[in-house]
């Protein structure tokens, strides 16, 4: 019997992503002649969560998730297999305004303009300039058993989703990917048919030429119109009502791996000043050094509690000169070390 899921779950500071890519995990493990129930069990997937359309998991959860369903399945590129199944329906609105999108550029440009819709990670959005051919995702660092499915199965979703669009094979010519090789070159090229570099400095994909201009064949300009529009709403509802206070947080998340920015950087992603910057948070009641501890200390706790990073890793992911810095605040926010919150959390949320 499964557990019920909390009414109002904690919001996680590393993300959270919809349960329509936790369906069609599991519908990937069941092709792999599976059953995906003692995934449903150990992950308290009740049936409520996975049937409302605005339910979301933490990454963290999606993650373990993940790396338990390769080892029920025993393929290592299960990420690719969630791929080859995936529909336009599985990434919600955003699918369905790149299902009627005229040309193949402007579905993967809906795609990856409104995957906030459907998932949120504190590293960034995915990025694709107007009119480009390339496509860029960010995941979770640094890289382990846990998260390279995630990488695999966004970057092969957006390729079979083109593909199906398009009525080609042949659509990208270069895929590119952060995590080191994991001896399975040859399946990967086979899969995205182009070369495919491990250790790259971003996660995405490159269309092959003359790709982005293709029509799409199930273009609806009419209904795209429609879809369009509610996706630029939703897209707006999310991020309306939000305090400056929440922006900057929200801007300072990815910016902090090997160091804190600076004021004056962040200032300029606003177009402000850094004394006008600082005014305005003032006028909110705090400054700009308190949200970065704020930051810090909402994230470390999620790294403590979500994952399996070393201390180290997570001090590097926060921004902090040396590990030492990185105890030393940690006991300041929780009067403990690291290492035994981690104990207590774990036994908290799994004894």
């Amino acid at each position: 019997m499964t557990k019920p899921e909390p009414p109002n779950p904690r919001k996680n500071t590393l993300g959270d992503i919809s349960v329509f890519y936790v369906n069609a995990l599991l519908r990937a493990v069941r092709h792999e002649r599976c059953s995906a129930q003692p995934l449903i069990d150990q992950f308290n997937l009740n049936e409520r969560l996975l049937s409302s359309p605005d339910a979301r998991i933490s990454i963290p959860r999606y993650m373990r998730l993940g790396h338990a369903a390769i080892k029920l399945t025993g393929n290592p590129a299960l990420g690719l297999a969630m791929g080859s199944l995936s529909r336009p329906v599985d990434i919600g609105l955003a699918g369905l305004a790149a299902l009627t999108s005229e040309t193949i550029g402007d579905a993967l440009e809906a795609i990856v303009r409104y995957f906030p819709l459907t998932s949120r990670n504190s590293r960034g959005q995915p990025h694709m300039a107007a009119g480009s051919s390339q496509a860029h995702f960010y995941s979770i660092r640094p890289y382990n058993a846990f998260n390279f499915f995630v990488v695999d199965s966004v970057l092969s979703t957006w390729v079979q989703l083109i593909r199906e669009l398009s009525g080609h094979h042949h659509v990208v010519e270069r895929v590119s990917i952060e995590y080191p090789s994991q001896g399975l070159e040859e399946l990967f090229t086979q899969w995205f048919d182009c070369q495919v570099a491990f250790s790259a400095g971003e996660n995405g994909i490159q269309l092959a030429e003359g790709v982005r201009a293709l029509p799409s064949l199930s273009a609806q300009p009419a209904l795209n119109r429609l879809l369009l529009s509610d996706c630029e709403l939703r897209l707006k509802r999310l991020r309306s009502g939000w305090t400056l206070r929440e922006q900057v947080k929200d801007k300072v998340t990815p910016m902090l791996e090997q160091s804190a920015p600076s004021l004056e950087s962040v200032a300029q992603e606003f177009g402000l000043s850094p004394w006008t910057l600082q005014r305005k948070l003032a006028e909110e009641g705090t400054g700009y050094r308190q949200l970065i501890d704020e930051t810090r200390k909402e994230l470390a706790e999620d790294y403590i509690r979500e994952t399996v990073l070393s201390l180290s890793e997570v001090s590097w992911l926060l921004g902090f000169s040396t590990p030492a810095a990185f105890h030393k605040a940690y006991r300041r926010w929780f009067n403990v070390s690291p290492g035994e919150h981690r104990k207590t959390l774990r036994a908290q949320d799994y004894g």
